[in-house]
């Protein structure tokens, strides 16, 4: 009725036809209402959400109004009588059984007439004392009055004594108690000195000492330490944890490093031109007691003048004075010298004045003197000549030495031609110091351009290697110590590095297919080449599935096993060796290589005498018939039986024109046994792929039926047996193909799709499926929309009541305090007129 409460819901436009539901609202009804139904359930809830207690009222019939009062009390009552019918056990609680504790019914305890004080012992339980209740409840005289005792009870009662007799009376008491506790103490102290001095006469007669020579005999062993005790006094001993100073940066490494080296450097020139450095060294001069150090002169003046020369800042004349007092230091060091001399000179001419004034002879002619002083004068010089000589002679053995030395501080070669003669005619360790002391004194963090410098150290080293590879004998230990070296730099500067070992593959790569288009067929690579794709394999990662330099060499490789024809013993080792190779590069990342596996069957094949292939076919670069078969046949005994399993080194290829037959053949077999041992490792590689099976079918077809073991030796049929048997005991383990499951597709069908023209405006749709899913999909829109409002609203309403609480409870509290400060008040004003009242009495 109230018009401020109606909410009208205009609409712009009047549409004919459309019925509207919510033309006028009531929103206050509608809050009001939504308030008290959430007093009635949300409040409820929101007050009992700390009590876990339920009341359920379990009584019949309570809740149904169809049943009578009258029915309702007949029922009950008959449920009461079921209930207690037929309970006669120990735990029925019926009136006619008494229930006891301690021999007593509870019946009585509860009239409570008779209260047990189970604490005290006394006859009369349930009284207190005369004392006690003359102490607490006597009005606070009760401690300074007579105690009635029971002896006295028929005899006239005394007058009590004044506060002053029982004042001294207690302490009368307290000084006699004190007194009998002292004579105890004194008598016990007596007593226990007498029982010492009876113990040491009688412990006399006990004691019996025995003589040294049982004691050696009945040396009690002592107890062996356990580990804990070990642990322990290990503990004690351990040295604590000191701090440690900070970890010094990369730079600051290489800084010192290179300081330490120039050091090195100086002392090593100094020795080489025989510069003693004692020698050098000023001899500090006397200075005596009275001396204040005050003559000190600023000679010179080292600051500089800024000066401008044509608009711009003169440095000339900065560099021009740093080179004079460059020239200022060594004119001073060649006038300390003279000055030496003459300070020499002119001791000795001291001294013939002296002897002369001494001497008693008479004075001569100026002639004689002349001639004196010229004599004296060689004789010097003579001396000091001989001192020369014996310092020279001193140094030479040190100059020697320091120039056999080598060089503590190195520049990096701007070319390959400066770096081989600085490596040549010096040994292994010398190159390698050599190699390391140029990267400390040219490490990247002291210059600008030492980075592009060591760089080109990388390649330089490259290509020294690649020349050692190709010598007439192959110096393959220094190769292997220059790898150190090498990786070094490779983790300074990779990127460099990885361009460097490309290069060269790249190379190699165009080399053979070079020879290939012009002969058809290409050798293998020369040893550099290999040592460059082992070195690849310990500078890189090998297990990646793609790198920019380990990818290429694997390419590379897989076409040295399929496009390098046979020809040779030669080629075959190379061949091995890149196998090998694989092996080691595939070693982490399981991959299967094909190339390998064809490589291993044709060297099997070429160790069997000329025959057709049967059972397995041989792939290029081998060829079933030709003349390059059995280049790994071995047909005399002799050779066979003196046979023993041996390394195959590189430096062996060089030398395959100067060995005879017989270790020619022993070749053959150490080729054959690698073979061998490359197949067991293939085998166990590749066991876990599905087609393993097949891969090596062809291999385990030759070894069973083709090969010749009854004419191996015994240590070649071992590796034979262990190989066959690896192929052998694998499992075949095969999942069956299925097809996957799927729906099957119906054919397209021509038949027209109809769909329903509705009224603009409304949503369109398809068939009765789809149209149901969007309903439902705006019907859950709003079933959303309409909850999310409704515990917007509870939250607002919870709030609400806890906003209400808290100001009952701070008003509640407010209340309290003003009568807590009232009663206060009220307190001091009493006692405040108290005590002017006492003041005016």
């Amino acid at each position: 009725s109230n018009p401020f409460e109606v909410k009208v819901n205009r609409q712009k436009f009047n549409i004919l036809g459309r019925k509207t539901k919510n033309d006028v609202g009531l929103p206050g009804v509608s809050r009001s209402k939504a308030i008290k139904k959430r007093t009635q359930t949300l409040l409820k809830e929101y007050k009992e959400r700390e009590k876990t207690n339920v009341f359920k009222d379990r009584r019949f019939g309570e809740y149904n109004t169809k049943i009578s009062p009258e029915e309702k009390m007949i029922r009950r009552f008959t449920l009461e009588r079921q209930q207690n019918y037929g309970k006669k056990n120990i735990y029925n609680l019926n009136e006619d059984e008494e229930l006891t504790h301690y021999g007593q019914s509870l019946a009585e305890i509860e009239k409570l007439n008779d209260i047990v004080d189970s604490d005290s012992d006394t006859e009369e339980r349930g009284t207190l004392s005369a004392e006690l209740t003359a102490a607490h409840f006597g009005g606070g005289g009760g401690l300074l009055r007579k105690k009635a005792s029971s002896e006295k009870q028929g005899e006239e009662e005394e007058k009590p004594k004044s506060r002053k007799e029982l004042i001294e009376e207690m302490i009368a008491k307290s000084k006699q108690e004190k007194q009998e506790r002292q004579s105890q103490r004194e008598s016990a102290l007596e007593l226990t000195e007498k029982l010492d001095n009876d113990w040491k006469e009688i412990q006399t007669l006990i004691v019996r000492k025995t003589p040294k020579s049982e004691k050696k005999d009945k040396e009690v062993e002592k107890p062996k330490p356990d580990d804990y005790d070990m642990i322990v006094r290990e503990l004690g001993f351990e040295m604590k944890a000191k701090p440690s100073e900070r970890m010094k940066t990369e730079e600051e490494l290489a800084k010192e490093e290179q300081a330490r080296l120039q050091k090195l450097e100086a002392d090593r020139l100094r020795r080489m031109h025989g510069i003693d450095e004692q020698a050098n060294k000023k001899k500090p001069s006397h200075v005596s007691a009275d001396d204040l150090a005050d003559g000190f002169i600023l000679d010179k003046d080292d600051r500089l003048l800024l000066s401008y020369k044509d608009g711009k800042m003169n440095i000339e004349n900065e560099e021009e004075g740093e080179k004079d007092e460059e020239e200022e230091e060594e004119e001073g060091e060649k006038e300390d010298n003279e000055n030496e001399e003459e300070s020499e000179e002119e001791s000795a001419n001291e001294d013939e004045e002296d002897s002369a004034a001494n001497s008693h002879s008479d004075l001569e002619s100026d002639l004689e003197s002349e001639d004196e002083v010229a004599g004296n004068k060689e004789q010097k010089k003579h001396k000091t000549n001989e001192k020369k000589s014996q310092s020279v002679e001193e140094l030479d053995p040190k100059m020697e030495a320091a120039k056999s030395e080598l060089p503590y501080t190195f520049s990096v070669p701007e070319s390959y031609e400066t770096f081989k003669s600085l490596l040549a005619g010096r040994t292994i360790e010398q190159q390698l110091t050599i190699l390391e002391r140029i990267q400390k004194c040219n490490h990247p963090s002291l210059a600008v351009g030492n980075k592009a410098k060591l760089e080109k150290l990388f390649g330089f080293i490259l290509e020294y290697v690649g020349e050692l590879a190709t010598l007439d004998l192959p110096e393959l230990r220094t190769i292997d110590k220059l790898i150190l070296p090498l990786y070094n730099l490779c983790q300074m500067f990779p990127e460099a590095a990885s361009d460097s070992i490309k290069f060269i593959l790249r190379d190699a790569a165009h080399d053979m297919e070079e020879v290939i288009e012009v002969k058809g067929r290409a050798p293998f690579p020369g040893l550099d080449t290999l040592i460059y794709l082992k070195i690849t394999s310990l500078l890189f990662p090998t297990s990646d599935f793609w790198h920019p330099v380990v990818t290429p060499a694997f390419i590379y490789m897989s076409q040295l096993l399929t496009k390098c024809r046979i020809t040779t013993l030669e080629d075959v080792i190379k061949g091995l060796f890149v196998c090998c190779l694989f092996l080691e590069y595939v070693s982490l990342s399981r991959r299967f290589v094909p190339e390998l596996i064809n490589f291993l069957l044709g060297v099997l094949h070429i160790s069997l005498p000329k025959k057709q292939a049967q059972g397995y076919t041989v792939v290029h670069p081998f060829t079933p018939v030709g003349k390059n078969l059995e280049l790994l046949l071995v047909s005399d005994k002799k050779d066979l039986d003196s046979w023993r399993k041996q390394n195959l080194p590189l430096s062996i290829l060089t030398r395959l024109n100067e060995i005879s037959t017989t270790e020619m053949n022993h070749i053959r077999l150490s080729c054959l046994a690698l073979c061998f041992d490359l197949i067991k490792k293939c085998a166990v590689l590749y066991e876990s792929l599905p087609s393993f099976h097949e891969i090596m079918h062809p291999v385990r077809i030759l070894l069973t039926q083709h090969a010749p073991v009854k004419e191996y030796p015994a240590q070649m049929q071992e590796w034979y047996h262990s190989a066959l048997k690896e192929l052998e005991n694998k499992v075949k383990h095969y999942t069956p193909l299925i097809c996957e499951k799927k729906k099957p597709v119906p054919l397209k069908q021509y038949t027209p799709k109809i769909v329903k023209v509705l009224e603009f405006g409304r949503k369109q749709g398809g068939s009765k499926q789809e149209q149901e899913r969007k309903q439902l999909i705006q019907k859950h829109k709003r079933e959303l929309k309409g909850a999310i409002r409704e515990i917007r609203k509870d939250n607002q309403f919870l709030a609400r009541m806890q906003l209400s609480e808290i100001m009952e409870r701070d008003s509640a509290r407010k209340r309290k305090v003003k009568e807590l400060l009232g009663s206060l008040a009220t307190q001091e004003g009493e006692w405040k007129a108290m005590k002017r009242k006492k003041w005016k009495n």
